[in-house]
């Protein structure tokens, strides 16, 4: 069973950048999704890579300042957020799935998450 884990989150100017891991066997087969959910809002789709790397897809919110990248030698796959924004703010989760060509950007998609990351953003 894939059990993702992350690391990285932690307290950031705007303006600033991080970097977030997330770590399991198994995830070399797997589609790999982050996703984020903010107080008192949904969850909602960050960005995708397929499994082979090769696709990769990003929500509008981030496009161009978020870069997602796996190494599936160490089964990790990263999110490189910069340029980050207050409305960033959220937990991030870590998930894996079926690896369709182009990573799906709906939840039910993905079959295993994290327990998820504190990314706080202050103005």
């Amino acid at each position: 069973q894939v059990q993702p884990v992350e690391s990285g989150g932690g307290l950031v100017q705007a303006g600033g950048s991080l970097r977030l891991s997330c770590a399991a066997s198994g995830l070399t087969l797997k589609n790999m999704g982050w996703f984020r959910q903010a107080p008192g809002k949904e969850r909602e789709f960050v960005a995708g890579i397929s499994w082979s790397g090769g696709g990769t897809n990003y929500a509008d919110s981030v496009q161009g300042r978020f870069t997602i990248s796996r190494n599936n030698a160490k089964n990790t796959v990263d999110l490189q957020m910069n340029s980050l924004k207050p409305e960033d703010t959220a937990v991030y989760y870590c998930a894996a799935g079926s690896p369709y060509i182009t990573p799906r950007t709906m939840g039910a998609a993905y079959d295993y998450w994290g327990q998820g990351t504190q990314v706080t953003v202050s103005s």
